[in-house]
């Protein structure tokens, strides 16, 4: 990248130090940059006594330089480091600046030296750390928030706020020059880069995909989650504030380093590390509390005793996480979703409707299954987009309603996007299928069978135990290759039966999470989730099918398939006593 190339040579100072100093004795001239910290606070290694040079002219270096904490140890570098990637960001043509702040902090805040400021309402009451702030800095922290709320007045929801200016007060020169960081921060203009979230739609959708990356990446914690909480979609609204409020100096430091040179990303990589070390410490171990959601907390504020920054950062990065590209394809579906139900803005009063989430989604009252409990429902609906979790279950179709034809079967769920299909076989196994998209994509083939579907796509069985098959590229992306070919190709799904996959443009799907990465795999199995026709239906593909079942929605058979991997689902030829497909009805927008 060209603004790279920009970057001149910045040195530590070099300090005289006498043997054994104290920190104070070590940091008490720290320039420039000492003003508002209380170095009796500071971790004892951040003394400069390693001063470095930083000659760095590409992306690549400088991204692994902040991975390796280059400049973490050395508090004068690290602040000319922020100020230089601070300063590159693109921004707003008119973005306040020091100046600014010098005019308008007087009448804004006032004269008075108190840390009882009040705060804009869009920090939503939370938590305003003080690092290791001396008195000075913890007063000031709520001045540069006051005059940034009359600077910004389009920010209607930013909680992170309060620790990224407390964050940055710690390496700037004076209250003016960190106001005019942080508002650069916030008016960055670039549409490829996200930085903090400043609505609370923003928010809200930043929280359910995290969720869906928790489901596929956190697979142990979130059964935790799911396990022991009333409320899933609540404890993952609390990610930012694990890394925003609850983080100690040190490890949001070295956060905040990555942050700035890759983005939005990052904060999603080490609230997943958070997560898994929480359930690997905790794995066993009785909770703390009967609140899931303040044990996570106390775990993050505790982190120290338990996982050092460099090994979370090293959690962190060795995660293999979808693409930015996907995960903006996610966050702009979960977006889209909260919009579609009128959830745009926090509701204030107590009495108005809150945000669904994974265990309320499915009302006990309400929920009639002749093959699964409200339980193993709620289990299913742990499991599905954190945009769909919103909605409540609606029954579509049922062969003891209505009867065992294929023909009805079409009929009744064409038109519903996505849909669950359960099975109850006369062995009494459970089993099932969440599909992605709208059955009547099957006619886009034309009178060959043909697949279709995106890798949000799984299969899983309920009876006798419970297991998930996902899409086989999540847990191995490496069969994802840029570059193959894309196209039609045809395929054996049996000895009997041919079929053809067509290509779908991915800007039709009401899903777009996923939908295209099935159009560049190496292997076109990969790509097999669902396919339907007078005849049968099949998901799942490749060395066997997942599911096959019959016209007559009689009989049927299950083995792996190179699609989701799985092992047969139940009995490998079965017969069915009940299926039923579930859609998913909207109640948040009444």
């Amino acid at each position: 990248m060209e603004m790279w190339k920009k970057y001149a040579s910045m040195k530590g100072p070099v300090k005289s130090l006498s043997p054994c100093p104290s920190v104070r004795t070590i940091c008490a001239g720290m320039d420039e940059y000492s003003r508002f910290v209380d170095w009796d606070k500071m971790d004892a290694s951040i003394q400069n006594q390693d001063p470095k040079e930083l000659t760095c002219t590409e992306f690549q270096e400088l991204k692994q330089l902040a991975r390796q904490g280059y400049w973490a140890k050395n508090h004068s570098l690290r602040a000319k480091v922020f100020h230089k990637l601070i300063s590159d960001i693109p921004c707003r043509t008119v973005t306040p600046d020091a100046n600014v702040y010098r005019d308008i902090v007087v009448k804004i805040a006032g004269k008075r030296n108190s840390g009882t400021l009040p705060l804009p309402e869009f920090v939503d009451n939370s938590l305003v750390p003080t690092y290791c702030l001396n008195a000075e800095g913890i007063v000031a922290v709520r001045k540069i928030i006051s005059c940034i709320g009359n600077q910004f007045p389009d920010i209607s929801f930013c909680p992170a706020l309060p620790s990224v200016v407390a964050l940055l007060l710690h390496y700037s020169q004076d209250e003016a020059e960190c106001f005019e960081k942080v508002c650069r921060i916030l008016a960055c203009n670039d549409p490829s880069k996200r930085l903090i979230d400043q609505t609370f739609l923003a928010f809200e959708s930043s929280c359910m995909t995290f969720g869906d990356l928790v489901n596929k990446y956190c697979q142990a914690a979130h059964k935790l989650m799911v396990a022991v909480s009333e409320d899933v979609l609540e404890v993952y609204s609390d990610w930012q504030r694990w890394l925003f409020g609850e983080l100690p100096m040190v490890y949001i430091a070295r956060v905040f380093d990555v942050f700035l040179v890759e983005g939005y990303k990052v904060l999603y990589r080490v609230a997943l590390a958070l997560l898994k070390f929480f359930h690997k410490v905790r794995a066993g171990q009785p909770m703390e509390s009967d609140n899931i959601q303040q044990d996570i907390r106390t775990f993050v504020r505790d982190i120290a005793k338990s996982v050092s920054p460099e090994k979370l950062l090293e959690k962190a990065f060795a995660i293999r996480l979808f693409s930015r590209k996907e995960i903006q394809l996610l966050q702009m579906a979960n977006e889209k979703a909260l919009q579609q139900k009128g959830i745009t803005v926090k509701q204030k009063s107590v009495t108005a409707p809150k945000r669904q989430n994974v265990h309320l989604a499915v009302h006990a009252e309400n929920f009639k299954s002749e093959i699964v409990s409200v339980k193993e429902m709620r289990d299913i609906w742990s499991w599905i987009p954190e945009r769909f979790a919103l909605c409540q279950p609606l029954l579509l179709f049922t062969t003891l309603e209505h009867g065992c034809s294929l023909n009805r079967f079409y009929s009744h769920i064409e038109g519903h996007e996505p849909t669950l299909l359960l099975i109850k076989t006369t062995a009494k196994e459970v089993c099932g299928a969440y599909l992605s998209t709208d059955w009547s994509e099957r006619r886009r083939g034309g009178n060959k069978l043909s697949f279709f579907g995106t890798g949000e796509c799984f299969v899983f069985r309920l009876q006798p135990e419970v297991e998930r098959y996902e899409w086989v590229i999540i847990k191995h992306p490496e069969l994802a290759m840029a570059g193959s070919e894309r196209g039609s190709h045809s395929t054996q799904a049996s000895s009997a039966t041919s079929f053809s996959s067509v290509p779908l443009d991915p800007s039709d799907r009401l899903s777009p999470f996923l939908a295209a990465r099935h159009f560049n795999l190496p292997s076109k199995t990969a790509s097999m989730f669902m396919a339907g026709s007078t005849e049968c239906i099949i998901i799942g593909g490749g060395d066997g099918q997942a599911f096959y079942l019959d016209a007559d929605l009689n009989h049927g058979r299950t083995s792996h398939c190179n699609t989701f991997n799985n092992q047969p689902l139940c009995s490998e030829n079965f017969q069915i006593s009940v299926l039923e497909v579930w859609g998913f009805k909207d109640t948040l927008s009444v």
